[in-house]
């Protein structure tokens, strides 16, 4: 919470305008092409990152696919994971999350923006529902972001179980899956600290449906997670 206020006070100028413009976009949504509110999302998030001491560290921009249509799985530390991503990725995405975190915020105005789908993980009906919408948006060429552990590790770098369900929309759709291993994503929002942090985002490379088309959900979950674990333990202090 610190860091959010030091974020807001060093770029007070500013926030009434981009405030107003992103509640705005996120109310009307339809209006705008998706490329145009994700610029809208980057720069909100990059002179947020500047105002609070928060440096990001990009590797393997090569590794996302060229063409659209794809799913990143990243590991989940905090609330401050997906600016982290939207920071360092050079294309458009959005975002499966939990429903419980749908009224935070600034996360609830940047997820209307993307077009976010909230899931319920105690209403399987619904969270069904989310897994064809999602199915149908990436085959139509958007690009989608789940959180395979369902919920953030309070163990810092250290992941917690991914699940194989998290994969369901992806072996339906017959996607690209893009690993993504964040390093220290936890310290900006997650500690009491405002002193300077350096986030790192790791796009690792893809795995595509020739290659886990005969794999098991939970099998991709463990492959998934395996190589993110390696990349954080090879990077990661």
């Amino acid at each position: 919470m610190k860091r959010i206020i030091f974020m807001v006070i060093r770029n007070i100028l500013l926030v009434p305008y981009m405030w107003i413009k992103l509640c705005y976009y996120a109310s009307h949504v339809d209006n705008y092409p998706e490329i145009t509110r994700f610029k809208l999302l980057k720069y909100i998030v990059k002179r947020a990152n500047k105002g609070g001491n928060v440096t990001i560290e990009t590797y393997g921009k090569e590794n996302i696919p060229e063409k659209s249509g794809f799913m990143f799985f990243p590991n989940h530390q905090g609330l401050y994971d997906v600016l982290a991503i939207v920071d360092a990725c050079p294309r458009p995405f959005s975002v499966v999350a939990k429903k419980e975190v749908a009224n935070v915020p600034l996360l609830k105005q940047t997820f209307a923006c993307m077009k976010a789908y909230m899931i319920d993980r105690d209403d399987v009906r619904q969270s069904m529902q989310v897994i064809l919408d999602v199915t149908e948006q990436v085959k139509k060429g958007r690009n989608y972001l789940i959180f395979a552990e369902g919920t953030r590790s309070r163990e810092g770098n250290k992941l917690l179980e991914f699940k194989g369900g998290s994969f369901k929309a992806a072996t339906k759709a017959r996607c690209p899956i893009v690993p993504i291993a964040l390093i220290d994503s936890f310290k900006p929002f997650d500690t009491s600290s405002i002193a300077p942090v350096t986030v790192q985002v790791h796009f690792l490379k893809p795995l595509y449906y020739d290659e886990y088309k005969d794999m098991k959900t939970t099998e991709i979950a463990k492959e998934v997670k395996l190589r993110i674990e390696t990349e954080i333990e090879k990077y990661g202090k």
